[in-house]
């Protein structure tokens, strides 16, 4: 597995990886690619062939959106048969969202894309931005002894982890580890060397061609309950003009308030045509629907089961389903009880 590929593209979308000091202020301001480079230029000077591709401007994840996923994916797709592998600066906290759009965007993906990032600027001395960064590339570039992608799907690297991208959550603002993924394993653990686990990998045919999907329909929510939750907050939302699906955020292994009035709107809601999938707030497990009488009703209102899937995951594959299918609700319905790219584990 020492063996690496030539060429790597790395897209630039901005966050603070991508910062630097300004000298007469002081304050962090998005760097200009060439004074990026300047600060890495590791990247340049190795066995591994590496291009440069910017969004014009860049920007904050925080404004990055179903539009932007489209534009990253189209980049992936245009560049395709030019790179082995690809390398997506972006900014941490919409990073999930972004790595599990395009894990379902990239269909038959069998390359890495993988989303990085720092929690420091590349301009402040203490930046995890080049380790992040170097391992990325590297893993990006790398192959196995057929001369085939070791890890050829869409990922998340920060830290010393590569995970999966459509199973990972933001965990914290303030350390380096800032991604966990609770109900997948890592993919590999980078120490003096990188350990792969190829038997956790999603592999795809490997004669299949790379389909690009950019239609999206952002037209979901996330309805999360508490102890306390009234009708007329469930009932607002639930009846929001052009909505089509919504993530049900649920207590433990899937259970809610047993009042009859939740239950109708539910029931009401499903029978409208609107898809409601239940994803427990544990960060950690499934859920289980009827493994408690708690859970009973939401079964009986034709709420489906999100297993354990993140809500990242969840509504990013609500948007490109619907997108994909538009009012054919069964085949959505469908589709979000199938794992796609494993995103989900479904007994």
């Amino acid at each position: 597995m020492g063996k690496t590929l030539n060429k790597v593209l790395l897209i630039s979308t901005g966050g603070t990886i991508t910062m630097v000091r300004d000298k007469a202020t002081k304050a962090l301001v998005p760097a200009d690619i060439e004074t990026f480079k300047a600060y890495m230029p590791e990247l340049f000077q190795g066995d591994i062939h590496v291009d440069v591709e910017a969004f014009r401007p860049l920007f904050d994840s925080s404004d990055i959106g179903p539009d932007k996923w489209a534009q990253m994916a189209q980049m992936v797709y245009d560049h395709y048969d030019e790179y082995d592998g690809f390398v997506i600066l972006h900014g941490t906290d919409t990073m999930s969202y972004s790595g599990s759009a395009l894990s379902f965007m990239l269909e038959d993906l069998n390359k890495p894309v993988i989303f990085t990032g720092s929690q420091l600027p590349v301009g402040v001395p203490r930046s995890d931005a080049k380790e992040n960064l170097l391992t990325a590339i590297e893993i990006a570039a790398a192959q196995d002894e057929d001369g085939d992608a070791i890890v050829p799907e869409v990922t998340v690297y920060f830290e010393d982890s590569l995970f999966r991208a459509n199973r990972t959550t933001k965990r914290n603002a303030e350390h380096f580890s800032a991604f966990d993924s609770c109900n997948y394993p890592a993919l590999a653990k980078a120490g003096v060397h990188i350990t792969y686990q190829p038997h956790l990998v999603h592999y795809n045919d490997p004669r299949a061609r790379l389909k690009l999907h950019t239609k999206y329909d952002p037209n979901v929510a996330v309805l999360k309950l508490f102890p306390g939750i009234g009708q007329p907050v469930v009932h607002a939302l639930l009846h929001t003009k052009g909505l089509r699906a919504v993530v049900l955020e649920t207590f433990g292994a899937g259970n809610a308030p047993t009042d009859k009035w939740l239950y109708r709107e539910l029931k009401a809601a499903v029978d409208r045509g609107i898809i409601i999938v239940n994803k427990t707030q544990c960060s950690t497990g499934s859920v289980e629907m009827g493994l408690y009488a708690v859970s009973l009703n939401l079964m009986k209102a034709g709420v489906l089961s999100g297993y354990d899937i993140t809500t990242e995951a969840l509504l990013t594959k609500m948007m490109y389903l619907l997108g994909e299918n538009g009012d054919d609700v069964e085949t959505v319905k469908k589709l979000l009880m199938t794992d796609l790219c494993g995103e989900v584990t479904i007994d």
